[in-house]
């Protein structure tokens, strides 16, 4: 079964950084874009960031040259380095892949989610 296991968030100060990873396991074929999304409290789930499979980015534009998205192909995994972050930046955070797992088609997945904190 596939699954999609991302690193702990933090409390973070505003201003500081801090990198999330996600990696992906099980029977997988093939990796199409990955990406990041985030739900803050009373708010709906927002995307924060994709990658293609060649490494074409694209961002939130209340992330756009604070946050970077990158992936390592040969481990399956996603990185998002945040940096300048706000409090406006709280919220839970999710990894997103699209997978096609060995004898299946095309399937959307979803991490476990980790909450980050920007607060002083």
């Amino acid at each position: 079964q596939v699954q999609l296991v991302e690193s702990e968030g933090g409390l973070v100060q505003p201003g500081g950084s801090l990198r999330l990873s996600c990696a992906a396991s099980g029977p997988i074929f093939s990796i199409n874009a990955m990406g990041w999304y985030r739900q803050a409290p009373g708010k709906e789930r927002e995307l924060v960031a994709v990658i293609t499979s060649g490494g074409s980015a694209n961002y939130a534009d209340s992330v756009k040259g604070r946050f970077t998205i990158s992936r390592d192909n040969a481990k399956n995994t996603v990185y998002l380095q945040m940096n300048s972050l706000k409090p406006d930046d709280t919220a839970v955070y999710y990894c997103n892949a699209a997978v096609r797992p060995y004898g299946a088609g095309w399937s959307n997945y979803w991490g476990q989610g980790t909450q980050v904190t920007v607060s002083s």
